[in-house]
């Protein structure tokens, strides 16, 4: 099988996330052959933090079959005044793409060229609002992270960029390689510590079910709390069996051990980043003594939580 071109491009200033976080994942799998591509005669694109991304591709230098166009969003896709050539340049390269996608406000851009008519679209939550009443004929839905609709697929921004093209990488290439790529960017493209980032991880194993994935958050940010498999099902309004059984179809696992995992995951985060002692950190994760953290550990990823940190601290110099 051949070389599978993705064209990423988006209207100057371009939100640089919306850009590098796509560009980061296809290019972490072989078979992509990534191009990003000025909006303009030019060979950059210039971002919102002022920083021009050189070595762009000129739009009319993109030629033959695309196999995904990702448009990014940003200050350019956002200020209401969009280029009828570039606008014109979307509408074709996607007459020639297999899947589109918009990463954050980059939606507008698609509903310019009437590609979102009719279909459902989801873009960054501030601006969810502004693109239904531009657009009627858009069907705007404000919570999804990212959505499909046919061959064309909108995210909410920013990480959510990050999110969807590993999603796509997964629907190409399986499971364990869209996974493979999350791990490689969890080391090198988020900074260790923080909510935010170990959603990456876990989003990876996410689910595509609303109420699961705000459960999800709800979890990460009270890890503390009691999260018995009775009390999260009364969140999300099932029964405990029913909860079980959609955990483990989504999920493939119960809840009990998503549980585990998540607190092992934020425990490897305070492990990774902080200086923190493993009793401290085991009370910060909800695990109730260092003992059962230990435990977990072993049941989850195979050693206890103190050789998880002899084995990955980072030497303090």
């Amino acid at each position: 099988m051949g070389m599978r071109k993705v064209v990423i491009s988006g209207p100057p200033p371009v939100q640089v996330l919306d850009v590098t976080g796509p560009l980061e994942v296809f290019s972490n799998v072989a078979d992509y052959q990534v191009e990003v591509v000025s909006s303009d005669g030019s060979n950059q694109l210039m971002t919102n933090r002022g920083i021009k991304l050189a070595g762009a591709v000129q739009r009319d230098e993109v030629s033959g079959p695309i196999d995904t166009l990702v448009i990014a969003g940003g200050p350019g896709a956002e200020n209401g005044n969009h280029d009828s050539d570039y606008i014109r340049w979307i509408a074709d390269a996607a007459g020639r793409s297999r899947r589109i996608a918009s990463i954050c406000t980059g939606a507008f851009l698609l509903a310019a060229t009437g590609l979102l008519d009719g279909k459902r679209a989801v873009t960054h939550w501030n601006f969810c609002d502004r693109l239904a009443r531009e657009f009627p004929k858009v069907n705007v839905l404000p919570n999804p992270i990212f959505l499909r609709d046919g061959s064309i697929y909108t995210s909410a921004g920013i990480t959510a960029g990050i999110d969807l093209s590993l999603a796509l990488v997964e629907e190409d290439h399986g499971h364990q390689t869209a996974l493979t790529v999350a791990r490689q960017l969890v080391m090198f493209l988020v900074r260790p510590g923080g909510q935010a980032q170990y959603s990456h991880m876990l989003s990876r194993q996410a689910t595509t079910s609303e109420p699961l994935r705000e459960l999800q958050v709800y979890m990460l940010e009270n890890l503390k709390a009691d999260l018995s498999v009775e009390t999260l099902a009364e969140r999300i309004g099932m029964s405990p069996r029913h909860f079980s059984r959609v955990c483990l179809r989504e999920m493939k696992m119960n809840p009990g051990q998503f549980v585990d995992r998540l607190r092992v995951e934020a425990a490897q985060q305070m492990i990774d980043s902080s200086s923190m002692g493993l009793k401290e950190i085991a009370d910060a994760c909800g695990f109730g003594s260092a003992d059962s953290m230990r435990r977990t550990f072993q049941r989850v990823i195979g050693i206890t939580a103190g050789e998880y940190t002899e084995r990955f601290k980072r030497v303090k110099d």
